[in-house]
């Protein structure tokens, strides 16, 4: 405990050597998180939450870079969560991001760390969010969540984001009718990247049809990299949809309040029970009559008292 109390000190403090102990901690699902965020709780909600997703290729950590550049240039301090794939031999993060964002390693008021996802489905490590509160509360006044690739379940980065971004490439024109409601749903701003490329202006049009047909209303822009001009245009759009959307920020933030409680005590409850069930199964053939001792044990309503 006293440990932990010297560690927020230090993180008050300003100190980036608290900070990264805490979000090794988080990503290691320590116990003594929900203790350590709770101190910080008053400190949370200053940061702004921009999501990144899009398929593999997409150019997403290239305009994460450009974002980074320009938001700094405003003189705003910045953190990148970057959620790699899994590297299949070591268990982490493959890093890949670190790398397209190496300019600005020196730089002590952004804050770049990769995440593993861990096998994980949805895009986003079982961590991002509570380190995403501890940037927050250390003061960064932006946070970037890139998440990696893009499919159906690759949905979960809106629980965490203030704003969502969905990043595109005319190539995948073909591949656009495979987009589901899901996807189309998160999204609050639609990226079309590499738009020197053929077929921009088609995936452009088919996008604000689909847009049309689910009667919702969402940017559509291109961009281009060697043109950071457009890349100024999609942080326009987020500043604006901070100023109009509000009121839909903090119903997102309240609604992510009860995910952060609910995740935590599956997470808890299941770490219960598999210890509870590693104990009695080695001499017990029957795995039923488990299950009947556990709902006899607690029946239904009885096991979280109001």
């Amino acid at each position: 405990m006293n440990s932990e109390l010297q560690l927020i000190k230090e993180f008050n403090q300003g100190e980036m050597r608290a900070l990264s102990r805490l979000i090794s901690m988080a990503e290691n699902r320590d116990a003594q998180i929900p203790a350590v965020l709770s101190q910080l709780f008053s400190k949370l909600g200053h940061a702004k939450v921009i999501g990144i997703t899009g398929p593999p290729g997409a150019g997403k950590s290239t305009l994460t870079n450009i974002f980074v550049k320009r938001l700094r240039s405003l003189n705003k301090k910045v953190a990148v969560i970057a959620v790699d794939p899994v590297s299949p031999f070591s268990g982490g993060a493959l890093l890949g991001d670190r790398i397209r964002l190496q300019e600005h390693f020196n730089d002590p008021n952004v804050f770049i760390r990769s995440l593993s996802t861990r096998g994980k489905l949805g895009g986003l490590s079982m961590a991002a969010r509570e380190v995403s509160e501890l940037v927050d509360a250390f003061g960064f006044d932006y946070v970037i969540l890139e998440t990696v690739g893009v499919g159906q379940s690759e949905v979960d980065v809106r629980k965490i984001a203030d704003v969502t971004l969905l990043v595109l490439v005319p190539e995948w024109g073909d591949g656009i009718q495979t987009l589901k409601s899901g996807i189309l749903e998160i999204a609050d701003i639609f990226i079309v990247n590499k738009s020197d490329r053929e077929g921009a202006d088609r995936i452009v049009l088919e996008l604000k049809n689909m847009l049309q047909i689910a009667e919702k209303e969402a940017p559509v822009l291109l961009t281009n990299q060697s043109n950071e001009s457009s890349v100024e245009m999609v942080l326009m759009e987020i500043e604006k949809f901070f100023k109009v959307q509000g009121e839909l920020i903090k119903n997102r933030r309240g609604s992510a309040r009860k995910e952060i409680v609910t995740e935590w005590l599956y997470s808890l409850v299941a770490e219960e029970a598999n210890r509870w069930v590693g104990g009695k199964t080695k001499d017990q053939k029957n795995p039923y009559e488990l299950i009947v001792e556990f709902q006899s044990k607690y029946p239904p309503g009885s096991l979280f008292s109001k």
